[in-house]
């Protein structure tokens, strides 16, 4: 996180830059504070994923994005316990744009890190599934291989081509796209995992070769597509606050 957190700070436009610069360390450090608390708290731990499945067959369509409706159609107890990732995205967008806007620039930071963390965990496939770790397919691990070890292993190797940093119309609905993109790629990656241990005892050096070689390039995508997608939820926060002047720290 702290890789992507880098980028997307990079990609800011000079108004907004500075600011984020400054915080960098502050950044950083929340979302780690974020993932220590979602581990400890099972409630706030479902911000941080969504389980599709439960709402039937891909694209979902069935679940509606506005959240009263979601609630509405299938209960608050259900849809919590489900998972709460492409709306806590809406959620923590809205209070950095109102922080932006009263100029709270303690809880600006806190809510841009808080943001960066959702938005990253909706490019994770492992968040909107059921299957999350690979558990159901007799995978187990599966989602830690793909995210942390390959990161771990080969990030030098990264060779990230981000897009523009563009405003987010409608960012909840945005989130739904994130997370469905995510989600599209489950299979490939489970397959991928299941191939590269064929023939071998453990999840040697060669399973970890085997593994990059044929998922890599969907790794390197979805860290690509976080960064890009942070600094423009970061950027939309400010245009919707009216575009305040920044302190540099």
């Amino acid at each position: 996180d702290k890789f992507i957190i880098g980028k997307a700070i990079e990609m800011l436009p000079d108004d907004l830059r500075p600011y984020f610069d400054s915080n960098r360390a502050f950044l950083t450090q929340q979302v780690t504070d974020t993932i220590e608390l979602q581990q400890k708290n099972p409630l706030q731990a479902r911000e941080g994923y969504i389980r599709f499945e439960k709402y039937g067959v891909f694209p979902f369509s069935a679940l509606p994005r506005d959240y009263k409706a979601a609630l509405q159609k299938y209960s608050k107890h259900s849809v919590e316990v489900n998972g709460l990732l492409p709306w806590s995205v809406g959620l923590y967008s809205q209070k950095l744009t109102e922080a932006f806007r009263s100029k709270n620039w303690d809880q600006a930071r806190l809510a841009a890190s808080q943001l960066a963390y959702y938005v990253a965990e909706a490019h994770d496939p492992f968040n909107t599934t059921t299957n999350f770790d690979g558990r159901l397919s007799n995978q187990t691990g599966a989602g830690a291989r793909f995210d942390s070890s390959l990161v771990e292993r080969y990030s030098q190797f990264f060779y990230l081509h981000p897009s523009e940093v563009t405003y987010i119309h409608d960012p909840t609905d945005h989130a739904f796209e994130i997370c469905l993109t995510a989600h599209s790629w489950l299979e490939d990656i489970l397959l991928s995992d299941r191939r590269a241990r064929a023939g071998l005892s453990d999840y040697t050096d060669e399973y970890y070769d085997r593994f990059y070689s044929q998922v890599g390039s969907v790794l390197v995508q979805q860290i690509s597509d976080s960064s890009v997608d942070i600094a423009s939820y970061w950027l939309t926060a400010w245009t919707n606050a009216g575009k305040p002047q920044l302190p540099a720290h």
